[in-house]
Order: C-alpha cells, then structure tokens, then sequence
C-alpha cells in the first residue's frame, strides 16, 4: 500500500521530468519577466478553473516591464501579475520580501477565536501534545484543536488523546486557521476514522506544456492505522472556517464523505493545488499549483469545501460578546 506521500513524488517526478525545455533568459528584469510568465504558462494547472487568460495578462503586463525598474517597482508588479491567478499557493520570493495572495480568506469574516475556547470553554484548564491542544467539554464531548499540519501529530499522541476521550460521546475536531502543511501528517489523523481500505481522492499531473495537457484522474487510498493503534468509531464534527487552507482543506474534504462525520462552519480556503518551484533568472523564487487533488467524488477542492448541507453557520458578534462560540456551540448541540 503506498502512501499519500508516495503518489506525492511519483506527481512530482512526472512534472519534473517534464521540464526539459531549457530557455536562456537574460538576468535582469526584462529576462526574470519572461521566465516568470512561461514557467507559469507551462505548468500551472487551474488555468480553466480560474478561467483566466493568461495570454492576455501577457499582453498587459510585458508592456509595463523596464530593466529600468527598480527591483522593488519589478517585485511588486510581477507580484500583481500573480495575484490574477487568485491562487494562495502562488507566491514570489525575493531577498526582501514574499508575495502573498490573501483575498482567499480576507474577504470572509474570520469566524475563530482561540482565546474565547480557552478562556469560556476550558477555564484556561486544557491538555496539550505537540501542536494538539484538548479536553473534554462539560457535555461529555472531545475537543481537539488541530492548528496546523505542518509538524507530525505523532502515532502515540494520537492514541492517548483517543483514550482520553474514550468515555466521551462524540468528538470535536477544531481546524479553522489551520493554513495546512505535510499532507502525511493528514494521512495520519485521517486514518484513525475509517475501518477498511478508503479511496480518499484523486490526483491529475501535468504531462505536457499545453493548458489542457493532463493525465487521467490517479487514485490514491488510505489504510486504517491498524490493530496496534485506536481509532475512533463514534459521531466526529469538523469545525472550518475561511482560514482552513491547503492540507486541512484536503483533510475536510476526506473527513467529510465519511458517514459519521459532520462538517459544521464555512466553506473551507481551499488550496487544493501541489506546488511547484523555479527559479528565476535574477535569482528570486516562485512557486505555484502544478497538480491539481480532487476529492473522493472527482470534485475540485482549490475553491474550498463546503460544509455538510444545513451547517453554513457564522460566529454571532452578540454570542461573542457573551463568551459564546456560535459554530462550536452548534457542534455540542449536534452531538448532545
């Protein structure tokens, strides 16, 4: 049985083996422009999903380029021309600064607030192991935050919060702003859900320089941890928010279309795309969704996952000023 990870390589030796075509640039911002745009042309994937023109952003940029430009002018007009990709993964590195675009969550309200848990829910009273804070609610439920999936949750953490929670009628697993990571350590929590061999999604490669250039869908599993470790068999709800970006949006969309688990929140950031890096001539970074990962059902996740249909909940400014998280709030009542 390979691994997330191993399909994750074998997408990305096929991309890379791809990349035979060797342009010689000119170092400077004329040279760094073009390179830019055709590693772009060549190998992002969501051209169609974002319906964008990318031919035409050619067309109204290259005339704006000047070696005259001073590097930080160059570095915030290429950062513009990324940005039309409205893609979070996409990002322009220079000695001075990180292109970010951001839009895909700061035009939603935020719908989070950690220290309102810790403070009304907890007393300041809760358990933590590694990046996993959590503890039992008053109505016998698990809550677990899970804030990031960029360090390894741990097989044996995993286990002693499951058999602390044992007692517990439901659980509750926190990831809004969760803004991703390692898609291994996804593997690793989601696996503690499911009891047989699940299809947890699909991934299309590149196989050319061509927009439409795409393999067929590649399927990829996931096994259950196994007899030497718990797993969790009673109802879960998922907590998301705009801010649930890249692996934790992979991991809503898995946890989802398991039948005992309810996504309660927001439609999820999205972020659905691998990334891929080069290097341009001036030495500046840029990385960008090279494949695309569609969850179980064939469906694209880059523009987030929905919540479970009736669960589009957000935070009520007056239950906040109470102490009152409206979306955990709504979870607890679910699971009573």
């Amino acid at each position: 049985m390979k691994t997330l990870y191993t399909y994750i390589l074998v997408a990305l030796a096929i991309i890379l083996a791809g990349c035979h075509h060797i342009d010689d640039y000119s170092n400077d911002n004329i040279g760094s422009f073009q390179a830019l745009w055709n590693e772009i042309d060549r190998h992002y994937c969501f051209f169609n999903e974002k319906d964008v023109d990318w031919n035409e952003v050619y067309s109204r940029y290259a005339p704006l380029v000047s070696n005259k430009m001073s590097r930080e002018d160059f570095f915030a007009l290429m950062s513009k021309m990324i940005d039309e990709l409205r893609d979070g993964h996409t990002n322009l590195s220079s000695p001075f600064a990180t292109s970010y675009y951001r839009a895909w969550w700061s035009d939603y309200p935020q719908n989070y607030d950690g220290r309102l848990i810790e403070q009304y829910y907890f007393n300041f009273n809760y358990r933590q192991i590694g990046s996993f804070t959590y503890e039992v609610l008053p109505q016998n439920i698990g809550y677990v935050r899970v804030p990031t999936f960029e360090s390894g949750l741990g097989a044996g953490n995993i286990d002693y919060i499951i058999s602390y929670f044992s007692k517990c009628t439901g659980l509750i697993i926190d990831v809004r702003d969760n803004g991703g990571g390692n898609l291994t350590n996804v593997e690793d929590l989601v696996n503690r859900f499911i009891s047989k061999r699940t299809l947890a999604g699909y991934i299309i490669h590149k196989t050319g320089p061509g927009h439409n250039d795409f393999d067929q869908p590649f399927a990829y599993y996931f096994n259950p941890a196994g007899p030497d470790h718990l797993g969790w068999t009673k109802p879960v709800v998922v907590l998301t928010n705009r801010s649930t970006f890249s692996a934790a949006n992979n991991f809503v969309s898995i946890m989802k279309l398991l039948p005992q688990v309810t996504v309660i929140g927001n439609t999820t950031g999205g972020g659905s795309g691998m990334p891929y890096s080069s290097e341009l001539p001036n030495g500046w970074g840029i990385r960008f969704s090279a494949c695309s990962i569609l969850d179980a059902e064939g469906h694209t996740t880059e523009f987030g996952v929905e919540p479970t249909e009736g669960f589009d909940i957000d935070m009520n400014p007056e239950d906040v000023l109470q102490g009152r998280d409206t979306i955990l709030d709504a979870a607890i009542n679910y699971l009573i």
